[in-house]
């Protein structure tokens, strides 16, 4: 049977698996929904391609941001086996509502919440890389995705379609362009893979390291980092299957239809500044955010502000996007407390 080591990390890592369903199923909007939505891609065969290249992205570049989870706002020291599993436990359960609500929500949000709620009872918040860089980022990406598809939109888009040049309906039956977006598809959950799979990976990483006494940047930690790479990021699709339909007709189908070329737009903006976030910073940001903000911004292109704003899956969005991080941090909060009353808390030894 299983060694008592194996048997008592089953925990944590069941629940990583549990919190990479529901990531899989939210993050599958920002990656396929623009497909679905331009009607180029059946339902059915986006969980496999969505699980494949998140699996791939997280590997080749999913180093940095693994970094900035496991210690980069607590303490990695601090992450034993019990405050693992409640910090990944109280993520996947704001983002289960979420989906049971049908709105993608930010998995990256969530989980620096989750960190935040446990780093503020443990009085242990590292505020440097998280106010200075990570909340920024948050604000700024969103709005750039926004100005970029809402400037090409109306000087680019909205004039080739008024045209009739590029006979913009029969796009679609077009092979070579059906294959181009579910291309850029993939490339989004590559990207996604880059970013989403550390949201787990890292609480997993340093979990690991700690329980094996492995030093940070030591022989064995990127062993350890892709091994929690390895469990986690197969189940992003397995989520994708389970729960992926409701998200990516939310955003697909009920805040505005594209063309392909629109859908093509969506997916390159946002998984380019999600990559550059990734790989140079090592930042968890929330591509979701930044998907809807690229399809806000066509849609104001196309149909106007009040259209779009006004439009009720807009409003749901907005209200969940702020709930769900609270909600998160709120239940590490109070798990966090639970463990330390029983005294199940890892504290650190001090030299003296």
């Amino acid at each position: 049977m299983f060694s008592p080591l194996l048997s008592v990390l089953l925990v944590p890592l069941l629940v990583a698996m549990f919190l990479a369903m529901n990531m899989g199923a939210s993050g599958t909007s920002p990656s396929f929904s623009a497909a679905y939505g331009a009607n180029l891609l059946p339902r059915e065969a986006i969980p496999g391609l969505f699980g494949t290249f998140v699996f791939l992205g997280a590997i080749v570049a999913g180093k940095k941001v693994t970094l900035t989870i496991g210690s980069g706002i607590l303490p990695g020291e601090i992450m034993g086996l019990p405050l693992t599993t409640v910090i990944l436990l109280a993520i996947a359960l704001s983002l289960l509502i979420a989906n049971l609500l049908g709105v993608p929500q930010s998995t990256s949000q969530s989980t620096v919440f989750a960190l935040i709620g446990s780093a503020l009872y443990l009085n242990m918040l590292q505020t440097r890389k998280l106010f200075l860089e990570i909340i920024p980022t948050w604000f700024i990406l969103p709005v750039v995705s926004f100005l970029i598809t809402l400037f090409i939109g109306e000087f680019l888009y909205n004039p080739l379609r008024r045209s009739g040049r590029m006979g913009f309906a029969d796009l679609g039956r077009r092979p070579l362009l059906r294959v181009v977006v579910v291309a850029v598809s993939c490339y989004v959950a590559f990207a996604i893979g880059s970013n989403n799979v550390a949201n787990a990976a890292g609480p997993l990483t340093s979990m690991l390291m700690n329980d094996l006494n492995i030093q940070p940047g030591g022989e064995g930690s990127t062993l350890v980092m892709l091994l929690a790479m390895l469990v986690v990021a197969p189940h992003f699709g397995i989520g994708s299957s389970l729960l992926g339909h409701r998200v990516v007709h939310t955003t697909g189908k009920e805040i505005v239809e594209f063309g392909p070329l629109g859908a093509t737009l969506i997916a390159v903006v946002t998984a380019s500044l999600l990559l550059l976030a990734s790989v140079s910073r090592g930042i968890p940001t929330s591509l979701v955010q930044m998907n809807t903000a690229a399809i806000i911004g066509l849609g104001v292109s196309k149909l106007g502000w009040r259209e779009i704003i006004t439009r009720s899956a807009v409003t749901r969005l907005l209200t969940i996007w702020i709930v769900a991080p609270l909600v998160a941090m709120t239940l590490a909060f109070f798990f966090t407390m639970v463990l330390d009353r029983v005294g199940w808390i890892a504290w650190p030894t001090v030299a003296p």
